[in-house]
């Protein structure tokens, strides 16, 4: 049993994702290659959450490792959720990279990234 209190900050959010692809613990299993009890284990924080097992929930979830550690499915946009998962898995670090110059461009700029205006 944990020591932790119900209402306290969950130490993943792996259960919540699980939950939003609407799978049983059991389901989730069969997908990673564990039983149910492991990830039973992993969801409450009695088992940690390894780079290893990061690497094997995250795609069965449809998520990246960071987002199962640090939030949970509601608080990431519905829009960017389904755009990342249609990139193939072998390009999303590039996507990620990507995104996060651009965010930092703008983030050095006071006003938007302009964009090109097509001539008429």
């Amino acid at each position: 049993m944990s020591c932790r209190e119900d209402d306290a900050e969950p130490r993943n959010h792996l259960r919540a994702w699980r939950e939003y692809r609407r799978l049983t613990q059991a389901q989730l299993a069969t997908l990673v290659g564990t039983e149910g009890s492991v990830i039973s284990l992993l969801e409450s924080g009695d088992r940690g959450l390894s780079d290893k097992w990061l690497r094997r929930l995250a795609p069965a979830l449809g998520t990246t490792s960071g987002h199962l550690l640090a939030y949970a499915p509601d608080q990431v946009g519905q829009a960017f959720l389904d755009s990342y998962r249609l990139v193939p898995e072998v390009n999303r670090p590039e996507l990620v990279a990507s995104l996060a110059r651009e965010l930092r461009l703008q983030s050095q700029s006071d006003k938007p990234i302009a964009r090109s205006k097509k001539k008429s």
